[in-house]
């Protein structure tokens, strides 16, 4: 998006949000502060151009902007969402992890916000004791290749488990023999990613073998971190894996709405927000 001219008239508003709609095909999601910065409006106009694109069915609204149309069960590309949200992820993953204690179990779902916990795992000064399952093969190569230097200089090395199964869009291994995997494992953590939240039943995704594959994770473990941007809040999937009153805490980068914020109390969900560095 760029401003209209220096000296131009002010674009009008079907030539904000035809811009506003661009920016969102393109990237996937747009911030309200991103509209201000690049049209030279204020908070509350962008909001309003934001509702009318979404009376027009044409963006859903998410906390603090608006995300590109996804039908329940269509799962976007690994590589869609890996350039989204960087930083973002990156600083939630910050957070997420020093929680973790020497010696225990932890498990990762896949997606690219865990990824980021993947390699936020890798700096822990106590990296080498633990025992990391994964599903995601992104993930797994990063704690593989941290492993190999870890060997190369000499040092200990942590235990790295990859699932087996049927590969997702989201680079995921699903299926039975990834099932029977966790079935047979007791953890100590799972961070778990999603591809939205829903208020009432939860983490969810669109693909149903990933569902039930998440499902066995959780229930092998004793404290769920759900990891999740901004953009997560609201979002429905094909089906829910994770109801709201098995997740011990929610790491998120932005302040969710005063109604989800509720909900998260009602439900007994401890909320972390890794706010970015002043």
């Amino acid at each position: 998006m760029s401003k209209a001219a220096n000296g131009g008239p002010p674009l009008l508003a079907r030539q904000r949000q035809e811009r506003i709609l661009a920016w969102v095909e393109d990237h996937g999601a747009v911030r309200v502060a991103e509209i201000v910065s690049s049209l030279g409006v204020s908070e509350m106009t962008a909001r309003r151009d934001i509702t009318e694109l979404v009376d027009r069915g044409l963006v859903d609204r998410v906390h603090g902007g608006a995300v590109a149309l996804e039908p329940a069960a269509v799962e976007p590309s690994f590589e869609s969402k890996s350039i989204q949200y960087v930083s973002e992820k990156a600083r939630i993953a910050e957070v997420a992890v020093p929680r973790i204690r020497p010696g225990e179990a932890v498990a990762l779902t896949a997606g690219t916000t865990t990824l980021a916990v993947a390699r936020a795992l890798t700096t822990l000064p106590h990296f080498a004791t633990l025992t990391i399952v994964t599903n995601s093969l992104p993930s797994a190569q990063v704690l593989y290749e941290a492993t190999l230097q870890a060997r190369a200089e000499g040092k200990t090395a942590p235990t790295v488990m990859l699932s087996g199964g049927k590969r997702t869009p989201s680079d995921a291994l699903v299926g039975m023999l990834a099932i029977e995997t966790f079935q047979q494992l007791r953890l100590d953590w799972v961070f778990a990613g999603a591809h939205g939240y829903d208020l009432e039943v939860g983490l969810m995704t669109p693909n149903m073998s990933e569902a039930a594959t998440n499902t066995a994770m959780i229930e092998a473990s004793r404290t769920v971190v759900a990891v999740l941007d901004h953009t997560k809040w609201g979002v429905a999937g094909l089906r829910s894996f994770c109801h709201p009153s098995r997740i011990g805490v929610i790491v998120t980068d932005q302040e969710p709405d005063r109604a989800t914020r509720e909900s998260l109390v009602n439900h007994g969900i401890n909320l972390e927000v890794a706010k970015r560095d002043a």
